[in-house]
């Protein structure tokens, strides 16, 4: 059994001088039960505790370690770039790099403007389309994450057209009443709310793979529909792929499905796992934004030489290196089904999403295709689950609602030993 009493102490501690003891709020496994686990270090594959446990990490830091922990190509970039100083709040040519890096491997972007993280970068999107648009209304996704900005911060009511209500205090009913929300894969309940709102909409914005409600993939036309929407009203389409981009493929979803939005948003993949993000798109768009238009957006940090040469690193070799995808393809699948046969012979009930390197497992005998069926799932089984196999070296996503990412440093040994684990902690959850 796997021991932590020094990261139980630190919780303590930590809640002493940090709002619930962490600085984001999955950490504190409210969800599933029992205290965080502190980390100290983490190499390909694995992750240690403060307590010298060892875990097979499948969070990746939310999915930018797409070539394990502490991946040689990235660390050789930054260990060079930092005698040259953290920080310059100047322009460097790393930025012009990657800028056009970029703009070759996603489809979307002509042009990109970088930021310090996915939150700043999907605020920044909202405000360049109403910019661009002169309207003020957006149309978000239940289930979809984008960041804790205002905007997104919203559900929906009970009904396809009910504005939104603020999901959280400090949220201003003005700033919910622009923001309004539809179903996942419907693309029925997106008219309706556009006709409801004739020529108020700036905005369409979601996951094209929504990745924080567990993993759920587009329904077949789901994405192709929106982009017909948008077309025909004049909307700004926005594909969030903090998580997707440059995991799906070199091109993120986009590129694997086909569809191109207007603008995209990016993460922590850019930085190699730095706090980075950006937002780009077609030029007359971008061209909005300050000091070449009208739209004000800055960060003294934007750009940061450090994040900078560690995401150039990061994408050259996911440019350069196409088997990298075929690689993370095959293993994911064999995980995926060895957790399928576990579940058979255990007679349990579950749905596993799949797309890629991203998975989830929900505990319910239904299709999981939105928000309402992805919460359909026994959580308190999940709970459970998740405990089971962190007392088995497995380090999982602390909450039902998050998908799971693999990196290249699977091999074939450490899926068996997962598959292992999985066996195991399925079979104590049934006892339990």
């Amino acid at each position: 059994m796997i021991q932590a009493p020094i990261s139980n102490d630190l919780f303590l501690r930590a809640q002493k001088s940090i709002p619930g003891g962490v600085n984001s709020p999955v950490r504190a496994f409210r969800a599933v039960g029992g205290n965080p686990r502190f980390m100290v270090s983490a190499k390909g594959p694995y992750m240690f505790d403060e307590d010298g446990n060892r875990y097979i990490d499948l969070i990746n830091s939310w999915g930018p370690m797409i070539l394990g922990h502490a991946a040689e190509v990235v660390n050789e970039a930054v260990q060079k770039a930092i005698p040259n100083s953290l920080s310059f709040g100047a322009p460097t040519r790393k930025e012009i790099e990657i800028a056009e890096l970029i703009v070759s491997m996603v489809p979307s972007i002509e042009k990109v403007r970088m930021v310090n993280s996915g939150t700043e970068a999907t605020m920044s999107a909202i405000r360049v389309a109403r910019g661009f648009t002169g309207r003020d209304k957006i149309i978000k996704f239940e289930g979809c994450y984008h960041g804790h900005g205002d905007s997104f911060l919203i559900s929906a009511g009970s009904g396809a057209i009910t504005l939104g209500v603020p999901d959280s205090p400090g949220v201003t009913k003005g700033t919910a009443n622009d923001t309004l929300t539809a179903p996942f894969n419907n693309l029925e309940a997106v008219q309706m709310l556009i006709d409801a709102n004739k020529g108020q909409i700036a905005a369409i914005i979601l996951e094209p793979v929504a990745g924080n409600m567990g993993l759920v993939t587009p329904a077949e036309g789901f994405l192709q529909g929106l982009r017909s929407l948008c077309d025909k009203e004049g909307i700004v389409l926005i594909f969030d792929e903090v998580m997707t981009g440059f995991r799906l493929s070199a091109g993120g979803a986009q590129q694997l499905y086909g569809v191109t939005p207007d603008m995209s948003t990016m993460g922590k993949i850019i930085g190699g796992g730095m706090p980075v993000g950006a937002y780009g798109g077609k030029k007359e768009i971008m061209d909005y934004v300050a000091p070449a238009g009208p739209v004000y957006q800055a960060g003294t940090l934007s750009g940061n030489p450090i994040a900078m040469a560690a995401g150039m690193a990061m994408l050259t070799y996911l440019n350069e290196h196409p088997e990298v995808y075929t690689q993370l393809e095959q293993t994911t699948n064999k995980m995926v089904t060895g957790m399928q046969q576990n579940l058979q012979k255990l007679g349990l009930t579950y749905t596993i999403n799949r797309i890629g390197s991203m998975f989830s497992i929900f505990f319910t005998d239904k299709p999981v295709f939105d928000f309402e069926s992805a919460k359909t799932s026994d959580t308190a089984l999940f709970g459970r689950y998740f405990n089971g196999m962190l007392q088995r070296g497995i380090y999982l996503a602390p909450s039902q609602y998050e998908a799971l990412f693999v990196s290249t440093a699977i091999d074939d040994e450490l899926v068996k030993q997962y598959v292992q684990a999985n066996y195991e902690a399925l079979q104590e959850t049934v006892q339990q």
